[in-house]
């Protein structure tokens, strides 16, 4: 059986994710940067650990104005130390509950600053891979941060956006201009499934991408976010499709 993961962004203050915990196989956990502090990533992991939900870090630039949207330009070395000081945060609060961590993500301006720029995703893996070398790293399909990661001697997962509009070239639509983010769940499960089953998908100015995807992402801090993952999750079943934490090495 066809089988793909899908992780969502949590711990990120949006209200509602005891519910999405439940309908996802990955969770990025925010690692106090952009948002979240010790308690709210204890309580995320906690979550995890009742639904079986693989744990991931999400460390992103510590600018909570902006969400940590914007991409800062950090001096050598500093995205490094970065990553470091939110990756280790996230540990010890899920050593705490017995578990560990099995990927890291970045959140933002730092997943998009990273997916182009080499020397930032240089950065993020050595500090990923002195963290853990067992840890995943995940970034956007086809990424200067997957390369990285490769480089780096990581295991490395390719993602993909049911919930975000592409370009021509596989980058994500900018969060600025408009239509950027879907807001129609049949639109945005309809994407994801294809991903799923196609690795392919349509840009905005109508040509197709090929993407590859080993996980499929909604965004947790959406007001319809549940909604899209139950539509999602729907989609793939009967599609035959079934979710697996790409984390998760199985028998």
């Amino acid at each position: 059986m066809t089988t793909i993961d899908l992780n969502c962004d949590l711990g990120e203050g949006a209200g509602h994710d005891a519910e999405l915990m439940a309908l996802i196989t990955s969770a990025n956990i925010a690692c106090g940067g952009h948002a979240g502090d010790a308690g709210t990533m204890r309580e995320a992991a906690g979550l995890a650990a009742r639904h079986g939900v693989a744990v991931g870090a999400h460390p992103g630039f510590e600018d909570r104005k902006s969400f940590g949207r914007t991409e800062l330009r950090l001096a050598s070395g500093e995205v490094y130390l970065l990553v470091t000081r939110q990756v280790s945060a996230l540990a010890d609060a899920v050593r705490a509950g017995g578990q560990r961590l099995a990927h890291v993500k970045p959140h933002g301006g730092l997943y998009n600053l990273a997916a182009r720029e080499r020397r930032v995703a240089d950065e993020i893996a050595q500090a990923v891979w002195e963290a853990d070398p067992r840890l995943i790293l995940v970034g956007l399909a086809g990424s200067e941060l997957l390369a990285a990661g490769r480089g780096r001697g990581l295991a490395v997962a390719s993602e993909a956006f049911a919930d975000r509009a592409y370009a021509p070239g596989g980058a994500l639509v900018p969060r600025s201009h408009a239509g950027a983010v879907i807001a129609d769940a049949a639109v945005a499960s309809a994407q994801g499934l294809r991903l799923a089953r196609e690795g392919r998908v349509r840009a905005v100015d109508g040509s197709d991408v090929p993407v590859r995807a080993d996980t499929l992402c909604l965004h947790g801090d959406g007001p319809a976010a549940v909604d899209f993952a139950r539509r999602l999750r729907e989609d793939l079943a009967a599609a035959g499709i079934a979710l697996r934490a790409f984390s998760n090495p199985g028998p």
